[in-house]
């Protein structure tokens, strides 16, 4: 099989993640890492608006800490490395969109299997932060932090603890690294006691849901799992083809759990509606950034109605595809069809996902992808599509008055994240 370096040429309505090269694979991970860890960069000053002051804090709290546990173990099943010490917990934290390569470089040693610490000498989340002062400061990285840490730790051993050893505000100004932190596995009498929404988020279907991978590897050279020895200086160029595409479509679940359970803490401090429309409102924001984001490690150029398709097809909110039954088709020069089948995103049994908002009517996610790459391009409901529950047709209308991106996206660009550019710091791994 010939893979692609990019995605420069034509359209193809059956590429997938696996007709990617590992080279390319590798980069899209950190999109789709940095996909997720932004969503919350629109959905918490919505959150902040919408219920006051810091509210957001106990939001921002109460969706890792339902999030994170599930999405951890998920990783280690998928990658091979389920464990209960610390350098099990460091492999999470590499393949965790709460820790998203570069920028949150973190770093780490491991001294024995039941301690180890790690450092940031670049924390993208402080930069966002440290411009409003040192109370916001704090709130991040002690309110926040604490809770949400001991959760990810937890999922691996329910005595894990993770504690500073210093952390911001940073004195001297500008200190490096950032912070560093302590991980170890503490006094048995003292378990880690999860929050109820936990449940809550592993009842879902997503919670459980298989992703698909090839039994073959479609590029030679790299780890087909991460059952060895921790690496400190890992890299996603150092896993095969097929463990790239697993972890990328396991990062998508990560977002949408995350996202589950930010519309779980909404609904229970208001109700369904207000739910619906907080999520709707991140997802717009998440989707026209990534949108965006995407072009440049695809090489997707031009603002026609094949490039729309390409950014619809690869955008990580429409994977893993065993959840989202989504498909894409080119209709005419300045048309497209996208289209949802039966699967798991539209059977959930409540209302908290993105999907769930998804009906036959216009919808401003969609929109602010095709946005992204033609002003000029809208989603309009298909009323009867064959074969499937939902589609649209995504129509490019020289004459229709150009539409600007949405204001979710202005949230998603107030942090740095948004402009951050990834490196290739390894090299493939033979």
């Amino acid at each position: 099989m010939s893979l692609r370096s990019d995605y420069a040429g034509p359209f193809d309505p059956d590429a997938g993640l696996a007709s990617f090269s590992r080279r390319l694979l590798a980069h899209l991970g950190r999109e789709y890492l940095l996909n997720g860890h932004l969503q919350d960069r629109v959905g918490l000053p919505l959150v902040a608006k919408r219920f006051g002051g810091d509210a957001y804090v106990q939001f921002a709290i109460e969706e890792w800490v339902s999030a994170s546990p599930i999405y951890s173990l998920r990783m280690q099943r998928a990658m091979g490395f389920t464990g209960h010490d610390v350098g099990t917990v460091f492999k999470n934290l590499q393949l965790d969109i709460g820790a998203p390569h570069q920028f949150m470089d973190f770093q780490f040693r491991l001294d024995r299997p039941e301690y180890g610490e790690f450092w940031l000498p670049h924390c993208g989340a402080l930069l966002d932060v440290e411009p409003f002062g040192e109370r916001r400061v704090k709130l991040m990285c002690h309110d926040i932090e604490d809770p949400t840490f001991d959760a990810t730790a937890a999922a691996t051993h329910p005595n894990m603890k993770m504690r500073p050893i210093h952390r911001p505000p940073r004195l001297p100004a500008g200190r490096t690294p950032a912070c560093r932190w302590s991980v170890f596995i503490g006094d048995e009498a003292e378990p880690y006691q999860h929050h109820p929404n936990l449940e809550s988020v592993r009842a879902s279907k997503l919670a459980t849901i298989a992703i698909d991978v090839s039994e073959k590897d479609g590029e030679a050279g790299g780890w087909g799992d991460y059952a060895g020895e921790f690496d400190p200086h890992f890299q996603l160029e150092d896993l095969s083809h097929r463990a790239l595409v697993t972890v990328n479509q396991e990062f998508a679940v990560q977002s949408h759990l995350l996202a589950r359970a930010f519309m779980l803490c909404v609904a229970q401090r208001l109700d369904d509606a207000a739910a619906a429309e907080l999520g709707l409102a991140q997802w717009t924001g998440i989707a026209a950034l990534t949108a965006e984001r995407l072009r440049q490690p695809l090489g997707i150029v031009g603002d026609d109605i094949e490039a729309v398709a390409k950014l619809f097809q690869l955008h990580p909110c429409f994977h893993p595809r065993t959840y989202i039954d989504f498909r894409v088709e080119i209709t005419g020069s300045h048309s497209a069809r996208i289209a949802i089948r039966d699967c798991p995103a539209l059977e959930e049994a409540d209302a908290y996902s993105w999907f769930a908002g998804l009906g036959k009517a216009p919808h401003p996610a969609l929109d602010a992808i095709a946005v992204s790459v033609n002003a000029r391009a809208r989603c309009y409901p298909v009323a009867n599509p064959e074969g499937a529950q939902l589609a649209w047709d995504v129509v490019i209308d020289p004459a229709a008055k150009p539409q600007g991106p949405p204001y979710e996206l202005k949230l998603a660009k107030i942090s740095k994240g948004a402009s951050f550019r990834f490196e290739q710091r390894r090299t493939l791994r033979s």
